[in-house]
């Protein structure tokens, strides 16, 4: 039976759209300097690899990340890279691998969702942050990934509640597919955790630590903060509707070892909220603050009837930003939980008296929960919570 094809269009999302603050534009000249001499390296990475893989016999290869949405529309997310013949998508591999993928640019890219095709509503060909060109608006059957192997995408279309699954296929390779959780909009509650030290210890205080854990460490041997599986999984008994996204200011390259450890260490299944660390001329890295900030706006936006559950960790920001949420969103935040981490994670002079690298907790009027563990939260979290289940 022939299906018809659901519309999708890009759109400029906050999938790491820089804010006015953030544009290089907006930098003092030496920090403009430096992030062009970084793009500079980058450029030139990806121009001595690709000839270099290309004579290697790689070729177009789809990673799919996990997207979400409601009844009406999804967000979806995927890239195109360079990979050998026999690559498969997803794996679990250690971080390094992921970061040294080499983007495919300007890719056509066929999606599906339950077996029935996207028509892309492609406007024009530059970057998601650029101005659209009216001129060159057309329908296709496929959508092109940006300069660095993006391609972020809304399907407009109607789905029941639950996980599908969504395809991407290039020339040449088998389709691969990813998880697509399509929330209900009665949702009355949403849970957003931090990763990074509030689920998997990864020792972000101390830069050292942190880039050995996500760079070289064996993905196989995470390590997940003591308690916090179990009190993920209580919160998903409480609230059985509830939506689970896991928000990580670790780029996309290794998003599947992150995916990977959610599902071996029990936590509920949700997307993943990353950021790409590509550098790009115009929006270069964003701060692990704005990017988290920026997805809860569009979390925010999503979901309007929605309240959430900020969940993450005091040896980053997290503190202060889920208090700038909770003001910028009266209503809508109805707890918060921090993690506290202990001295030797939180500075590598955690020992010596009176160093500490972490955040005093917010001031707002949205209740705080604080704990060194997941039992510790438990404890008088969830009591609070039960009010609202």
């Amino acid at each position: 039976m022939p299906t018809v094809p659901i519309p999708a269009r890009r759109v400029v999302t906050t999938f790491d759209s820089a804010s006015k603050h953030e544009r290089i534009e907006a930098k003092p000249p030496l920090v403009r300097l430096f992030r062009r001499a970084v793009s500079t390296v980058f450029n030139l990475w990806m121009r001595v690899s690709t000839p270099v893989v290309e004579q290697l016999g790689w070729y177009d290869q789809i990673e799919p990340y996990v997207g979400y949405g409601t009844e009406a529309y999804s967000r979806l997310i995927c890239r195109t890279v360079y990979a050998p013949e026999h690559h498969r998508p997803g794996a679990r591999i250690r971080g390094i691998w992921g970061m040294l993928a080499i983007p495919a640019p300007h890719r056509r890219v066929r999606v599906a969702i339950d077996g029935t095709p996207l028509e892309t509503v492609q406007v024009g060909t530059s970057e998601s942050y650029d101005k659209p060109d009216a001129k060159r608006r057309q329908t296709a059957e496929y959508a092109v990934s940006d300069s660095a192997g993006y391609l972020d995408l809304v399907a407009e279309h109607r789905l029941t509640p639950g996980i599908h699954r969504v395809s991407y296929r290039v020339d040449r390779r088998k389709p691969v597919t990813a998880n697509l959780f399509t929330i209900p909009s009665g949702s009355k509650v949403g849970i957003i955790s931090d990763v990074d030290d509030t689920i998997m210890i990864t020792q972000v205080p101390t830069l050292w630590k942190a880039a050995y854990n996500v760079l070289f460490a064996n993905p196989k041997k995470r390590a997940s903060v003591p308690g916090m599986s179990v009190l993920f999984t209580k919160l998903a008994a409480l609230f059985p509707e509830a939506p689970f996204f896991y928000l990580s200011t670790s780029p996309w390259n290794v998003e599947s070892s992150i995916r990977h450890f959610i599902n071996d260490h029990g936590f509920p299944a949700g997307p993943l909220l990353l950021r790409d660390l590509d550098p790009r001329p115009k929006t270069f890295i964003p701060t692990g603050v704005q990017h988290k900030l920026e997805f809860a706006e569009q979390l925010m936006g999503d979901f309007p009837d929605m309240k959430f559950i900020l969940i993450g960790d005091d040896g980053q920001k997290d503190p202060t930003t889920y208090a700038t949420i909770a003001r910028r969103y009266p209503g809508r935040v109805i707890a918060i939980g921090i993690r506290q981490l202990s001295p030797r994670e939180a500075s590598p002079l955690g020992s010596v008296a009176g160093v500490s690298a972490t955040q005093p907790m917010p001031v707002t009027d949205v209740p705080v929960f604080t704990g060194t563990t997941g039992a510790n939260l438990m404890k008088t979290m969830l009591p609070y919570l039960e009010r609202f289940a």
